[in-house]
């Protein structure tokens, strides 16, 4: 069984067949296989199935969405009652939010012994992992916080495999993703730098000072403050065509 949140919740089948579930048990399916093979109290469940309007008797709803969530998946995933909660036994490699964070782990691992391919290699297969929004078809408060924390491993894991493929010497690769997420997230200025140094290794410096002034006429008009001291020297080091950043635009600015 393959339990699937990196997207809309999904269970399916070894044969790939997607097992029906009714909105109920698949908010339940959700809520436990955010920590597979953890235990999770009846009251965290109750509070992530209904956080606004509790039915009558809490419990014994529980207990319908429970059943009707075993019997939908069968002998291919347990859930075991246990007192004042639920564990669902499954292996953690079988739902896709463990498997991300797995392959991460593992990626950066890599990353840390120099092993580049390697890592940027577990990174590909990381990201390969995500099919949309996760979570997209559950909004409840419980679900928009997972999503912001998910959102938050895949935005890190993206930057992480970029800067890792830049180091690499892989410039021009590394270009539609930057811009990608310099539009996604216009005050991130680890993102905004990566960019730069992209875009000066390409040989294009004044693209590289403009991604600079662009941030910085958005960070002073809408947040009342300057860049960074760290994106500041790059910006430094650009403008004098400091040889030690590499890129065509340095060998350019040294000759």
């Amino acid at each position: 069984m393959e339990i699937q949140l990196l997207g809309c919740v999904e269970a399916r089948t070894r044969s790939g067949d997607k097992v029906p579930l009714p909105h109920g048990t698949r908010l339940l399916l959700a809520a436990l296989a955010w920590t597979p093979g953890a235990f999770v109290a009846d009251e965290t469940l109750i509070e992530r199935l209904w956080p606004e309007r509790r039915p009558q008797h809490p419990r014994d709803a529980l207990y319908i969405q429970a059943t009707r969530l075993r019997k939908a998946l069968g002998a291919g995933v347990g859930l075991a009652r246990r007192r004042g909660g639920y564990v669902l036994v499954v292996d953690e490699q079988s739902v896709d939010t463990a498997r991300f964070r797995a392959l991460v782990r593992q990626a950066q691992l890599a990353a840390r012994s120099g092993e580049t391919d390697t890592a940027l290699g577990l990174y590909g297969r990381a990201l390969e992992l995500w099919r949309g929004e996760p979570l997209s078809d559950i909004r409840t408060a419980w679900a928009e916080s997972a999503r912001v924390a998910l959102r938050r491993e895949h935005r890190e894991a993206l930057v992480a495999s970029t800067e890792l493929s830049l180091r690499s010497g892989r410039h021009e690769e590394c270009l539609p993703q930057l811009h990608w997420l310099a539009e996604m997230h216009p005050f991130d200025e680890k993102v905004a730098g990566l960019l730069m140094l992209a875009l000066y290794r390409c040989g294009r410096p004044a693209d590289a000072l403009d991604c600079f002034q662009l941030l910085r006429l958005r960070m002073t008009d809408l947040l009342g403050c300057e860049p960074g001291t760290e994106l500041r020297a790059l910006q430094e080091r650009i403008l004098t065509g400091d040889p030690r950043l590499g890129g065509r635009a340095a060998f350019a600015a040294s000759v």
